[in-house]
């Protein structure tokens, strides 16, 4: 309907009409980005670490004055600070790199702004260059999809001036502290009424020009009774509505930008919709002005075009809601009050909001309630759901002394807890702040897209100059070249190339963290999917990291019980890693400990003590007497099998054999078979010796072992395994290897330490993570090509074809209301597919 070059009324009618020049030559002066640090004296005041003495100051002092450019450096030792006033060519990333190089690194710290009126990538660009030009700005980047910009700083550049500067560039800029970010919700409300008021107020002139395609004759029908001219002058009216009212903020937007010589996708619909209405209105008012040829009015184009973008915007904004589904489920796990008890037990208990808790207040856990902040239980036993940070479906029990997670549900007992940590220190904000920062985040991949961005609206609008031009000298007249000039405009689409990355990140990292994965920094995504080889740390990353007795062994005639009790009674005040093991098994069997006195440890051999008048001892073969040989045979295998032995005997004599070993996850195993299936080989590196190494590797499947490897050492083998190498490990020893690795995945019931330093945390502890975590890091890209290959491939295919190439050989011409359905189309196919990654894994 929307496609035709026929007569309509049995006149020629170009398919569309308006006057394009007016204001295509406003986009086309340059860019008007110079750069910030050109012909202008700055000021920047880094904060330094390392400073320690006079000496410190005055080579931070010679190392800055020797940049070239710099006019004035002063450093501070009682603030640790550094004032530079420098001219082009110094920047501030050459001097920071020169204090790090003399060791003293300048801190940075990051601003996160929300920002709204980001329509396009040429709008993300124009932001990021805008913050990049402020002094002290180390690196900016703005997410089309959360409406956000993070902005990494050298100086003490305040978040309101960063706020400031990207608002005179045309947008509504604030601290993300401050303004809580935009709702989306509301935002797509908004956007649904102005959609569906355009629509009301387009549809009586769509019907009124376009009727005759769905309904032969309707035109003589509708002329029959409205003259043309009053006809005309009613569509006039409602088209000058629909520009002014739902409209309005393609106008408000683009032409300021337009003025500012950075024209983005506003400045395409102004423009487009703009020369249709103005053509129109100019054939109505002024008809000698124009060619008898071309008097035709267009009104309905300039509407339509209207329209169909705030449809797609509307579609945009219901999508964008569902991609960053994951945080708002993450933040609905935060209870918005708690109990707190007074200081003493006459004081009645507050309902108070979570943010006026602080560390070392009492809170009352009531049944079924979701616990507040992170604390310890002080009073009470209930049974804790932790299914949102373990995944184990089964409650945890809790009594007094162990620790709670904000955001855990509470059992059928009540508890009073002892609040321990609040606000972003707490688990889930933490959790949270992991997933926003990867999904603010910007891949490698994106720095392609951001250089054809930043010229695609300019290119878009000469194409358009060119394509008005060409058909005014070889097209049929005015209006035809009207038609292919609106064409082009409306066609582009750059939105599409600017959500292509940021909405994949922001779904599939969403989708990790359902799954217990969390991407810390977003380009571990890219990274991961590149990976050639895992390296697993073994103790608590491929095994459970608690030793547990497997069997207890006894010579003929020997109790195992009885004996197991004996070595329990010993171990009871032992310090040793396997003590708790044999403590456990005793405990597990309900065994009766008796009492045992005169403990003393013996250094790398193990312990004794006197039980019911015997001396007792437990530990390693240097304590007993040459052992009886069917008891040794026994020993020999399970130590080839890489379990530890605790001999047990009283009075020197070895009767039994304690086997412990430390057993595998249940999923190590199956997770060391899918990285196969994928691909990637796997290693294990552990301080363990050789012979309980290769046991446990050769139980999993891996081929390639690193045995014996002390902790500081594990960094060098990860960097030696080559760039492409995964380290996975949970401990404070494998902070460093996971460092150093391409990407590091901290297993997330390890230390603080550990997790901090994986650019990935597993929250579940499940060694299958890894596997989920490549798989979705696969996903993602894949995803990501997927979209760009569209946002890409629709402009270069459809601009031409908006452009009447294909008209000379007998082809169609796209009507600039064709155009507009397809631009918003394009947006909601590249949102469509990036959603698809919701249901990935299910």
């Amino acid at each position: 309907m929307l496609l035709y070059l026929g007569q309509e009324l049995g006149e020629d009618r170009p398919m569309c009409k308006g006057p394009l020049v007016a204001f295509v030559g406003l986009g086309l002066a340059g860019r008007g980005d110079r750069h910030p640090y050109e012909a202008m004296t700055q000021t920047l005041r880094f904060q330094l670490d390392g400073m320690s003495c006079a000496s410190c100051v005055a080579r931070a002092e010679r190392v800055l004055s020797a940049q070239d450019g710099v006019t004035s450096a002063n450093v501070n030792l009682g603030t640790e600070t550094a004032e530079v006033r420098f001219d082009a060519p110094a920047t501030p990333a050459a001097m920071a790199a020169a204090l790090a190089h003399a060791g003293y690194p300048p801190r940075q710290r990051q601003v996160v702004l929300a920002v709204d009126g980001m329509t396009c990538a040429a709008c993300t660009g124009r932001v990021e260059r805008v913050l990049r030009a402020q002094p002290g700005v180390a690196e900016a980047t703005a997410n089309l999809v959360t409406r956000a910009a993070t902005v990494t700083l050298w100086g003490e550049v305040g978040a309101g001036t960063l706020a400031a500067a990207v608002t005179r560039a045309g947008f509504q800029a604030a601290p993300m502290a401050e303004s809580g970010g935009a709702d989306p919700k509301a935002e797509e409300a908004r956007l649904w009424r102005a959609a569906a008021l355009s629509a009301a107020l387009t549809l009586p002139v769509f019907v009124a020009e376009m009727g005759g395609h769905l309904v032969p004759g309707f035109h003589y029908f509708l002329h029959g009774l409205i003259a043309p001219q009053s006809l005309w002058l009613a569509e006039f009216v409602l088209v000058t509505l629909v520009l002014l009212w739902p409209g309005a903020r393609f106008f408000r937007k683009g032409i300021p930008a337009l003025l500012r010589a950075s024209p983005d996708m506003n400045s395409l619909v102004a423009l487009g919709a703009g020369a249709a209405w103005a053509y129109s209105a100019l054939v109505l008012f002024a008809p000698g002005l124009v060619p008898p040829a071309s008097r035709a009015v267009y009104f309905e184009a300039a509407a339509v075009i209207v329209t169909l973008i705030l449809l797609g915007r509307s579609l945009e904004a219901r999508a964008r809601g569902r991609a960053g589904a994951a945080i708002a489920r993450l933040v609905a796990l935060q209870p918005k009050s708690a109990l707190r008890l007074g200081p003493d037990a006459e004081s009645e208990p507050q309902e108070v909001p979570i943010a006026a808790l602080m560390v070392g207040d009492r809170v009352r856990l009531r049944p079924g309630e979701r616990v507040a902040v992170d604390g310890l239980v002080l009073q009470g036993q209930s049974s804790i759901d932790e299914s949102m940070l373990s995944g184990e479906a089964l409650p945890v029990a809790k009594g007094p002394g162990d620790a709670l997670t904000g955001g855990t549900v509470n059992g059928t007992g009540g508890l009073v807890m002892e609040v321990r940590a609040v606000g972003a220190a707490t688990v889930l904000s933490r959790i949270i702040a992991m997933v926003a920062e990867a999904q603010g985040g910007k891949l490698p991949v994106q720095a392609l897209v951001d250089r054809i961005t930043l010229w695609f609206v300019p290119v878009v609008m000469s194409l358009a100059v060119l394509t008005f031009a060409v058909w005014m000298v070889f097209g049929p007249g005015l209006a035809q070249a009207l038609v292919a000039g609106v064409s082009v405009l409306i066609i582009a689409c750059p939105c599409a190339m600017g959500l292509a990355t940021p909405v994949s990140i922001l779904v599939g990292t969403g989708r990790a963290a359902e799954l217990g994965v969390l991407f810390r920094k977003g380009e571990a995504l890219q990274r991961l999917e590149t990976a050639g080889r895992v390296a697993f740390d073994k103790t608590g990353t491929l095994t459970m990291g608690k030793p547990k007795v497997q069997a207890v062994e006894t010579l003929q005639g020997v109790d195992a019980d009885a004996i197991l009790a004996l070595a329990a009674a010993v171990e009871r005040g032992s310090e040793h890693p396997l003590a708790g093991a044999v403590l456990d098994e005793a405990a597990r069997r309900g065994l009766t400990l008796p009492e045992a006195t005169g403990f003393h440890a013996h250094p790398g051999k193990g312990a004794e003590a006197v039980v019911a008048g015997q001396k007792v001892l437990v530990g390693s073969a240097r304590l007993f007497a040459p052992l009886d040989p069917g008891l040794a045979q026994m020993c020999k295998v399970a130590q080839d099998k890489g379990q530890g032995v605790l001999l047990v005997g009283r009075n020197a004599t070895a009767e039994a054999a304690i086997l412990v070993a430390d057993p595998v996850k249940a999923t190590a195993r199956a997770t060391v078979e899918a990285l196969e299936k994928l691909g990637l080989q796997s290693v294990m590196i552990t301080g363990d010796a050789e012979a309980t190494a290769r046991a446990v590797a050769a139980d999993l499947g891996i081929k390639h072992i690193h045995a014996g490897i002390m902790p500081a050492q594990k960094a060098e083998v990860v960097a030696a395994l080559g760039a492409d190498t995964v380290f996975v490990g949970d401990g404070l020893n494998d902070a460093p290897a996971l460092a150093v690795a391409d990407v590091g995945i901290a297993m997330g019931t390890g230390t603080d330490v550990a997790i901090e330093a994986g650019d990935v945390v597993l929250m579940r502890g499940d060694p299958m993570g890894v596997v989920q975590a490549i798989g979705l890091s696969r996903a993602v890209m894949r995803n990501i090509r997927q979209n760009l290959i569209w946002a890409f491939g629709y402009n270069a295919l459809l601009i031409p074809v908006a452009a009447g190439v294909l008209v000379p050989f007998g082809g169609p011409q796209l009507s600039p209301m064709l155009g507009a359905g397809a631009m918003a189309l394009s947006s909601v196919f590249v949102l469509g597919n990036a959603l698809r990654l919701r249901r990935w894994g299910r």
